[in-house]
């Protein structure tokens, strides 16, 4: 293990098999809660705390694929070319939607975190957790946050949007596609997103939009936002 770790390629091994062994656990159980980033975090945990390692180490040797996963949320524009005409004409009402649900992540946090008396480092660090790490981590670090914590949050929302959104949407009858997509996208990002794409097509080049809208807006909004928080 030591010689793989010397040359920065353990920390691979580990975070593609355990994202394997998820999906594996997901095709087997075909259960929502057999969330393959959700499991691979789990075993990341456990090899980490069992190996001792240092997680600067794990993180330096997965800097490789921390790296993709900008080029690779770029792809997803491939989904939304093949139903570019569905997208045309339902622009209005995405846009109608994913503004109101960037609205509303945005709010929730910024209320919740004044009621709870967080301070202004976390408050900050908590507002993107909607969006992809491509956007959130850098809003974050910006506007005076950590970026762990907001790395954290965004895994979080997004597992949670994938479990939690399929049942969500049959309880509140969400049966049109590209609502779906707007919910997905808007408040699980890429994680979201990979579950939008696993319902429709369709549903998936919406949530692919809507995650770019809404990583703009909060782009846009975040800092009017902060401004509102205490000193």
């Amino acid at each position: 293990m030591d010689e793989l770790l010397e040359i920065g390629i353990l920390p691979v091994i580990v975070t593609l098999l355990a994202f394997r062994t998820g999906q594996f656990f997901q095709q087997k159980t075909k259960s929502p809660l057999c969330n393959p980033i959700l499991i691979a975090v789990i075993l990341v945990l456990l090899f980490l705390t069992g190996t001792g390692m240092e997680l600067g180490d794990y993180q330096q040797g997965t800097s490789l694929l921390s790296w993709l996963m900008t080029p690779a949320t770029v792809c997803l524009a491939i989904s939304m070319y093949e139903q570019f005409q569905v997208l045309r004409k339902s622009t209005p009402m995405i846009l109608a939607g994913v503004a109101a649900g960037a609205l509303s992540c945005l709010l929730t946090v910024l209320l919740f975190a004044l009621a709870a008396g967080f301070d202004r480092t976390l408050t900050v660090s908590l507002l993107p957790k909607s969006v992809t790490t491509a956007i959130g981590v850098p809003l974050s670090q910006i506007a005076g946050g950590m970026d762990s914590i907001t790395t954290a949050a965004i895994i979080l929302t997004g597992i949670t949007a994938s479990v939690l959104g399929p049942g969500l949407c049959r309880l509140f009858r969400l049966t049109d596609e590209v609502s779906r997509g707007v919910a997905f996208g808007t408040a699980g990002h890429v994680i979201g997103t990979a579950k939008a794409n696993e319902i429709s097509a369709l549903t998936g080049a919406v949530s692919s939009l809507s995650l770019v809208v809404a990583g703009l807006l909060t782009a846009v909004i975040l800092p009017l936002a902060v401004q509102l928080l205490p000193q």
